[in-house]
């Protein structure tokens, strides 16, 4: 497989399905946002030694890549057979929310990010995650997304601010509140 092909030397890109929009398109800056939380995955992924966050983490980057394959498609066009966007995807992240949440301190606070790598990870993560649902919702607006895609980016970065105040839990970090200074 040929790794340049030169045909986007000009600006422009093709969609599955053929059609050729500028690099800067917002379908464009939603798979290729949902790339970038799938690369900040794996950084996380390298840092989290525990299970069952490591499957958890590797399940959820190979359905971003079914999630970025669907973004990548022309609307309206069914020229690849795609895998599935799932309703169960989204109902399992809500399943780990609550199993992680359940053994948790409860919050009374916003938390501040840090304490250790991981953690920090996990939020980077999130604050991508969250990144990656406004620009599906503003792309939701003038073309059509499959509404399981957006519902699922929201419950992934939910699941990502739990995960890291677990992950802060397993490796002993203190969480510390935001206090306003007024």
């Amino acid at each position: 497989m040929k790794i340049y092909t030169k045909t986007g030397d000009s600006g422009q890109t093709s969609l599955l399905g053929g059609k050729r929009v500028p690099k800067h398109h917002i379908r464009i800056e939603c798979y290729g946002t949902v790339d970038e939380l799938n690369a900040h995955l794996g950084m996380l992924l390298d840092l989290t030694t525990q299970e069952p966050h490591r499957g958890r983490i590797q399940s959820i980057q190979a359905y971003l890549f079914t999630i970025g394959s669907h973004l990548a498609m022309e609307p309206g066009k069914n020229n690849f057979k795609l895998p599935p966007i799932l309703e169960e995807e989204t109902a399992s992240l809500e399943r780990h929310i609550d199993e992680m949440n359940a053994s948790l301190p409860e919050m009374r606070n916003f938390v501040l990010p840090g304490g250790h790598v991981a953690v920090s990870q996990a939020h980077i993560c999130r604050c991508v995650c969250r990144r990656a649902e406004r620009q599906l919702v503003y792309l939701a607006e003038q073309e059509e997304v499959h509404p399981e895609i957006v519902k699922y980016i929201n419950r992934l970065s939910d699941y990502l601010f739990v995960l890291a105040r677990m992950l802060g839990q397993i490796l002993n970090v203190e969480e510390k509140p935001w206090k306003p200074s007024f």
